[in-house]
């Protein structure tokens, strides 16, 4: 285990440190310590290494993550996980505005609530959201599933594409092309790995799915293969 007091070394170092692993490393096991609701902390990582931040961080945590398994045990910040690629995120409290915005692959979880905006422009990234999602989540959401355990705010999935988007609780309104979809075999067994792969005892009959009902388009749904 690496152990690094963000306070006392500083966050450059910290960075220049995680950034600097490779894929073959044997430093696979990183602490950070006193965080202090640091920005930027894990930013662009590329190896596949466990980072624990011991504490909470601030905005855009674990951003453009590639391999990497970040793990924040507090709350997290505007933008965490944004842009992330692949590896695995983990907000043991509550995410801020944009959780995993503009996010290609990887899984993001969290297993308080999160704000405003989650999951904005996603592109291929799953999302686990144990509470609640605030308004215009999964905004313009192109690709990926928004699982969210609880309930969603206004404008759920406003002007989406063709990501997946499953609530367990209650849907205060849905945003412009959104619509409620049927829950089909293939849908159940997509969510129910979802819930495992975020640790999370969940019934997938509970869940509706929403998504995108195509009237956005420019083009004509028929002629796409």
């Amino acid at each position: 285990m690496q152990r690094f007091d963000l306070q006392a070394e500083g966050l450059r170092a910290l960075n220049a440190a995680l950034q600097a692993q490779a894929d073959q490393t044997n430093e696979t096991a990183w602490e950070v310590t006193n965080p202090r609701g640091a920005h930027a902390i894990a930013a662009g990582l590329d190896a596949p290494i466990a980072v624990t931040v011991q504490g909470s961080a601030g905005y855009y945590c674990a951003g453009m993550n590639q391999q990497a398994t970040v793990h924040v045990d507090g709350n997290a910040g505007p933008g965490v996980a944004e842009n992330m690629m692949s590896g695995t995120v983990i907000v043991e409290g509550d995410a801020s505005q944009y959780a995993g915005a503009s996010g290609h692959g990887g899984l993001l979880v969290v297993r308080g609530n999160a704000s405003s905006r989650c999951g904005i422009s996603m592109k291929g990234i799953d999302i686990v959201v144990q509470g609640n999602v605030g308004h215009m989540s999964a905004f313009m959401a192109q690709k990926g599933a928004l699982v969210v355990c609880g309930d969603a705010g206004d404008a759920l999935g406003d002007s989406i594409y063709e990501a997946r988007l499953y609530v367990r609780g209650s849907v205060k309104s849905l945003g412009a092309d959104c619509v409620e979809k049927e829950m089909r075999a293939e849908h159940h067994a997509q969510l129910a790995e979802l819930l495992r792969r975020a640790g999370i005892d969940a019934d997938p009959g509970q869940f509706r799915r929403y998504g995108s009902a195509r009237r956005l388009y420019h083009f004509d749904i028929d002629n796409a293969y």
